[in-house]
Parts: structure tokens; C-alpha cells; sequence
């Protein structure tokens, strides 16, 4: 199983600066203005050879005076459910609050590891402000400035600690997993339940019912693989900003361990900003993408013209990367459900695809001539190799160049189109790296 390590703490103590910090981007918008992050941001941190999903809990835009401990509260209760490590963030320069003793009670009751970060600590003077944090009654407080890095590594060294345990199932890890992933209510148990040809999973109007990711074998037709629905979403009445948190988080652990996503997006709202998280950690873990549209047989215009309309719309968010399948259809009807399959099952092929290196020096080496890299500062860059890597994840080339460092990002994608314009990679990624020759 992946990791999760979600960062908690009341407005403007300076969260989204350490997301940042520690996911090495400048994802998380940041300001002096409580309140700031609204929406949810998920990145991963690599920190000595461990690998773990980081989630940003924090911010909401206050309406009244008293919104802030209901939403804190909510909130800290999904990220207890779903992180195996919690970050409890304080504002040293201002001290405990009401809202951290309340943060704090909440987190006692939790039996994970729970760190207390004591942010903003700037200069060596306020390091002894820290000793205040030790009545909140969660352990020693950590001592960084999120702002300088200050303070993060050993808080980092101590996070990966809980993260050596083996790992063991059962499971035949020579076949494919397949998981279905979408924004709560998009049918992802429906169409699990049609591929089965079984009501094996609890469908309702509420959004939210299925709780768990539930690994299902699938072997007809000729095709063995698992089945993951990935909804994973607590029973609510109402859908609100939690659900769709909530969402997030459970697909988190199973995109990251399967090999082709079907994402799921509902055809009578289009792709929505929840549709593009998802799509973006599908894209950031290197998994293979189906794209499915659901609920099309409620769809007035079926017209080729409409289709194209709506392929288009969703390239266009999706892009540079748009060489995967989209296919319409409906788990209620069954319409085109069974292409699903076929299109998860040729992607994952693709990815074990190996192209020998002759074929490919033939192939690109003349386009690369005809089309060189542009030089840099008076010196021509030159390409003289290239070659395919063995067992990797995901399709992975080298070229190999006397000045590999001014190759730049538009030419990488060139050579990708070239590839991809020469050998069928539909729906998975391809890395391509620049060696010195």
C-alpha cells in the first residue's frame, strides 16, 4: 500500500508553504490572508529512497466567526481516517490557540503517529517558544520555517520511519489491475457491477455509498486482471467539498498501485475540476488511461458531430497529452461497457511494448537530422543514439547528445510525438531522458 501524510492545522499557520516545501513545488497558493487554500492539493514527496503522497488540508473562507472549528473538525476527521501519518501545524510566533487545543483533543483520540510541526521558527532565539506545544500532549514539537527548509529534514527523517514495515498480500502480482477512478455518483460501482454481471457492490442515487476499495478478479473472454473500484467515499446525505476530499484520498492508494486507470467522467456535466485532480495523479504516478464517459444513453445528441464536440473539449484539458482513448457509453444500458475492458487490457499491453534499437535509430535518427535541436549560445547540439530501456514502467527512451543540457522541453515532446506517430503507445505514458553521448 501507498503512503499518505496529510497536513492539519487551523487557518494561516503556514501549511501550504510547507507543502510546498516538501513536494518541491509551488502547487499550493500562499498568501497572509486567511483562509487562502480552498481547494484540496495532493503531491508526492521522495525522501531517502521512500516515496509518499503529501495532501493539504488546510484553508477555508470564513463566512461567519464560528465556521472555522465545525470545518477544521470535519476535516481532521477525514484525514485520521485516510493518512498514516498526520502533520499538526502551529504558528510558534503566536502560541497555542483555542482552535489548536481543540485540534489537539481530536487528535489524541487518533492511534496514528501525529507530529507537531512548530512552523515559523525563523531564528534559533524562538526555538525556546516551542516548549508551550509540549501541554497540547502529542509528543515533542518539531522546530522548522517552511519558508527557509529550515527544521525539515529531520521532521522528514522521523515521517519515513513509520513507512518501514512490509509489505505482504496475497495477491498474484503478475496480473494487471485495473482501477476505476471518478468524482463521487459518476457510476463507477455500476459499471463494475455490469462487467461482473452481478449486483457485487452497493449502488445508490447517494453520493458516497461505496466505503472501501474493493479489488475484484475479473477472468472472461480470454482476460484475467483485477477489478479496483476505487469510490471509497463515507455514506453522506448531501455532497460537499469533504466528499469530493474524500474521494481524492482513497483513489490516491489505488492509482498508485494499479496499472491502467479507467477514469470516469459523467457525460451530462463534462470534465469538471475534480475529474482533472484525478487525471493529474493518474498522469503524475505514470499509470495508463481509459477515459470513459458514463450515463450517455441520457444524452440527447449522439450526432459524430456532438462526440467530436465533447473529445475535443476534454484534449483540450488534458493536453499536451492526448494520445489515449475515449470512449462514450453506459454502465445502466451496458452500451460499450465491454470496450472498456478491451481498451484497459490493449493499453496495458502497450506498456510492455519494446521497440529493438535498430528500428528505432532507423526511424529517428533521419527525423532528427532533418529536425535538429535548435542551438544554444553559438553550439550545435548533435544526436547520435538512442535506445529503449528494458523492464521499466512505463516506456522509457534515451538519446544520447554531445550537449544534452540545452535540450529543452519542446524538442523532448517533438521526439515523443515522433514516437508515438510511428508506434501505437495509445493511453500510456512515455518518459524520454537526455544523455551525454
Amino acid at each position: 500500500m501507498s503512503n499518505i501524510v496529510s497536513i492539519v492545522g487551523r487557518p494561516n499557520v503556514g501549511k501550504s508553504t510547507l507543502f510546498n516545501r516538501l513536494t518541491k513545488t509551488r502547487q499550493a497558493i500562499v498568501s497572509e490572508i486567511s483562509g487562502t487554500t480552498r481547494d484540496r492539493q495532493y503531491g508526492t514527496v521522495e525522501w531517502n529512497g521512500q516515496t509518499f503522497s503529501l495532501v493539504d488540508t488546510g484553508g477555508w473562507v470564513a463566512k461567519t466567526d464560528d465556521i472555522f472549528e465545525d470545518e477544521i473538525r470535519r476535516q481532521v476527521s477525514i484525514a485520521a481516517d485516510e493518512a498514516d501519518v498526520i502533520l499538526f501545524v502551529v504558528d510558534i510566533t503566536t502560541g497555542i490557540t483555542d482552535i489548536d487545543n481543540e485540534l489537539a483533543d481530536i487528535l489524541r483520540r487518533i492511534k496514528k503517529p501525529v507530529y507537531v510541526v512548530s512552523n515559523k521558527t525563523d531564528n534559533n532565539s524562538l526555538i525556546y517558544n516551542s516548549a508551550e506545544f509540549y501541554s497540547l500532549g502529542l509528543g515533542d514539537p518539531y522546530c522548522i520555517s517552511a519558508l527557509s527548509g529550515s527544521g525539515t529534514g529531520d521532521l522528514l527523517d522521523e515521517i519515513v520511519k513509520n513507512f518501514d514495515k512490509p509489505q505482504t498480500d496475497d495477491e498474484d502480482h503478475s496480473v494487471p489491475r485495473f482501477a476505476i477512478v471518478g468524482r463521487p455518483n459518476v457510476g463507477k460501482s455500476s459499471l463494475i457491477n455490469a462487467f461482473m454481471g452481478e449486483e457485487r457492490h452497493i449502488v445508490t442515487d447517494i453520493a458516497g455509498t461505496t466505503r472501501d476499495s474493493i479489488d475484484t478478479r475479473y477472468n472472461k473472454f480470454g482476460m484475467d486482471f483485477y477489478l479496483v473500484d476505487t469510490a471509497g467515499i463515507r455514506k453522506k446525505t448531501k455532497v460537499n467539498e469533504d466528499l469530493e476530499f474524500y474521494s481524492v484520498m482513497r483513489s490516491i492508494r489505488a492509482i498508485e498501485n494499479s496499472d491502467v486507470c479507467v477514469l470516469m467522467v459523467d457525460g451530462q456535466r463534462g470534465i469538471e475540476a475534480q475529474d482533472m485532480n484525478i487525471y493529474r495523479l493518474i498522469q503524475h504516478n505514470l499509470k495508463g488511461l481509459v477515459l470513459f464517459v458514463n450515463k450517455w444513453d441520457v444524452i440527447e445528441d449522439k450526432s459524430k458531430e456532438a462526440i467530436k464536440y465533447f473529445e475535443n473539449t476534454i484534449y483540450s484539458r488534458t493536453a499536451p497529452f492526448t494520445d489515449y482513448p475515449i470512449l462514450f457509453g453506459s454502465a445502466l444500458t451496458n452500451k460499450n461497457i465491454f470496450k472498456v475492458l478491451q481498451a484497459a487490457n490493449e493499453v496495458y499491453g502497450k506498456k510492455k511494448k519494446n521497440i529493438s534499437t535498430s528500428k528505432l535509430n532507423e526511424t529517428m535518427l533521419p527525423l532528427i537530422e532533418a529536425y535538429p535541436p535548435p542551438s544554444m549560445k553559438g553550439k550545435y547540439i548533435k544526436i547520435k543514439y538512442c535506445s529503449q530501456l528494458p523492464d521499466t514502467q512505463v516506456p522509457t527512451f534515451i538519446f544520447y547528445a554531445n550537449l544534452p543540457q540545452y535540450i529543452k522541453e519542446p524538442y523532448i515532446r517533438f521526439l515523443e510525438n515522433k514516437i508515438r506517430e510511428k508506434w501505437d503507445f495509445k493511453g500510456t505514458p512515455i518518459r524520454i531522458f537526455i544523455r551525454q553521448k
